[in-house]
This record gives C-alpha cells, sequence and structure tokens, in this order.
C-alpha cells in the first residue's frame, strides 16, 4: 500500500511563471490529487520574501477545501507566534466546517528572525508562545469561555472534530520534540533522529506517541527522460535550496537539511531532488512499505505548471495502478 501527498508552498520567483497562474495551477491539481487517491495536501507558512512564498496558508487551505471531498488538508507548519491563537483557532474551525472534518494544523516555533521583526514579536519567547498559543486553541475549540491574555473569549462556532483537529507540533531541537509529547497530537522533526526524543518523552510521560510515517524523496518528480527532466528542474531546485540554505544555516549551522550549492550536477548528485522514471517510482513506493509516504511538490520553486502536470500524469497512469493505495491517515496514535 502507498499513501501520496501534494504539497505547495507557492514560491513565484520572477521574472518567470506569473503569481495568478501558480495559483490557478495549483487548484487544479489540488482537485485532480484529491479525485485520484492522494491522501493529504500540505500548505507551508513563510513572509516576507521575494518570491513570494506562501504567507496566508489557511486562505488558500480554505479554497482547497471547497474544491475537494476526500484529502485531509494540512497547514504544515503553521508559525504559530506570528499569530494570535484565538484568531487560529476560528479559522482553523472555520476551515474544518467547510472541509468537513478534514483540517489539520501542524504548528511550530519558526526561527527566521527576520519574520519576528516584521511581526514584532521576540525570537526568543516563540517556546512560551508556542505553549501557551496551542493550550489557548485547545480551549478554544472546547467552545467555553475562558480568559486569554486578560480579555474574555469565546470561539463559535467548533470544528468539527472531536475535541478538536489533529494538531501536531514541528521543530528542530530536543525542546521542541518533549514539547510535542506534552501538547500535542503528534511530531514532525525537521530532523528524523529526534523522533527518538519524543518517543521517549511520551513513554515517560505515559502517552502513546503520534504515528511516524516513513518518508519517500523529499522531493519526487517522475520523467521518461530524467535528465532531459532535471535540465528544466535545476533552476528552480537552486533557487529553493539557496533560499532554506540561507536561512537554516543562520539558525541551524551544521544540523542545516538544505545547504547552499550553484552547482546543480552537484545538487542533483546529493539526492536532495529525486527525478526518476515510473519504474523506479514504483519500485522506490514497494521499497517503503505500508505506511510510506511519497510526497509530490509539483510547482517546486515556481516550476512550469506543466512540467508538474507531467509528472503526475505519469505518477496516475504508470505508477498508480500498480499499487494498493492507502486511505487518508490521521497524525494521531
Amino acid at each position: 500500500m502507498s499513501y501520496f501527498v501534494l504539497k505547495y508552498d507557492m514560491r513565484a520567483p520572477q521574472p518567470g511563471v506569473p503569481v495568478e497562474a501558480l495559483y490557478a495551477a495549483a487548484l487544479e491539481q489540488i482537485a485532480w490529487a484529491d479525485r485520484n487517491g492522494f491522501g493529504t495536501l500540505m500548505l507551508a507558512e513563510h513572509h516576507g520574501n521575494d518570491d513570494g512564498y506562501l504567507p496566508a496558508p489557511l486562505m488558500l487551505a480554505a479554497a482547497a477545501a471547497a474544491r475537494t471531498e476526500r484529502m485531509r488538508i494540512r497547514v504544515q507548519a503553521l508559525i504559530l507566534p506570528l499569530h494570535d491563537p484565538i484568531r487560529v483557532a476560528e479559522d482553523l474551525a472555520i476551515l474544518d466546517l467547510i472541509s468537513r472534518g478534514r483540517a489539520e494544523v501542524t504548528v511550530a516555533g519558526g526561527y527566521l528572525a527576520s519574520e519576528f521583526r516584521m511581526f514584532g514579536v521576540a525570537l526568543k519567547d516563540r517556546g512560551r508562545l508556542v505553549e501557551e498559543g496551542v493550550e489557548a486553541m485547545k480551549r478554544a475549540w472546547s467552545g467555553e469561555r475562558f480568559a486569554f491574555r486578560g480579555r474574555e473569549v469565546h470561539v463559535t462556532p467548533r470544528p468539527l472534530q472531536r475535541p478538536h483537529p489533529p494538531l501536531i507540533l514541528g521543530g528542530a531541537s530536543e525542546a521542541a520534540a518533549r514539547r510535542a509529547a506534552r501538547i500535542a497530537c503528534g511530531f514532525n522533526p525537521a530532523m528524523p533522529e529526534l523522533h527518538a526524543v519524543y518517543r521517549a518523552e511520551c513513554e515517560r510521560l505515559g502517552k502513546t506517541p503520534g504515528r511516524e510515517e516513513r518518508m519517500g524523496p523529499v522531493f519526487l518528480h517522475l520523467a521518461e527522460d530524467p535528465d532531459r527532466a532535471w535540465a528544466r528542474i535545476a533552476p528552480h531546485a537552486l533557487h529553493e535550496t539557496n533560499s532554506y540554505g540561507r536561512w537554516m544555516a543562520e539558525s541551524m549551522g551544521d544540523k542545516a537539511v538544505y545547504r547552499e550549492s550553484t552547482d546543480a550536477a552537484q545538487l542533483r548528485a546529493s539526492g536532495a531532488y529525486t527525478i526518476v522514471t515510473p519504474g523506479e517510482c514504483l519500485q522506490i513506493a514497494r521499497d517503503l512499505g505500508p505506511g510510506g509516504r511519497l510526497a509530490f511538490h509539483p510547482l517546486m520553486g515556481g516550476m512550469d505548471p506543466d512540467l508538474g502536470w507531467e509528472s503526475l500524469e505519469l505518477l496516475r497512469t504508470r505508477v498508480m495502478p500498480h499499487l494498493e493505495i492507502e486511505p487518508p491517515l490521521l497524525p494521531g496514535p
């Protein structure tokens, strides 16, 4: 069995494909993925970037909910310290109602100092703000009246899922892993080795850890001729890896998943961007086995939508017919 994920961050470096064309293509691809057995849509968040990185994932999530019937819709990750958690709780409740109980959220503390400056929030407060915000969201979704930061709060309507939509924690530190064990229903770490810290803390607390998905390649693209496809994809891959590389070098140092690069051949050889034939993709899915996750990012770095469509159609016609597709997965225990 296999599990397919579609993801977007809506980068649109210019000159390139117009921003409005990328958003239109994303919604068409999302509707297509819903019809063709994808389990989850994932939407990212960042702010103040020249390439237009998606700053309002809940807006796009609501549009996606109106175009779909089956897929789980996950904001991953929402940078909670930059938001009023009461407003987030309201927006997610409405998203859950529009989607008829398909909303999920991964919240994270964030790591870019420029974003915190933009919203007037101190980076050093992010851990406290995540804990405070998660607790506020849970209480808000209960429907009760309560006090938050000195004001009375009453959130209505409540979300469809009870007690609330799945709330996962993201992070890149042992502190984040332990925090996830205490306050969330799952953990999505930046580094896989942090799962061990999360599981150990869950055991210490007597809690069942959330599901740990077996991940396929970070970027996966299907092509009849991978070399020819890479020639078109490479500029977008370099844009993405250099942007993330700059951000992560500042905050994570040697632990950064992405590294800056100017050499397309070297970047491809690193394995960070996997371009394979349909037959090779089928083997990757079989090697992952039940619960394995294959994620597709068909507009990565502002790629031409036609290029993304070619990959998706090869998946539909040449790979999916040979696999048993898993239903949408809940991230909790």
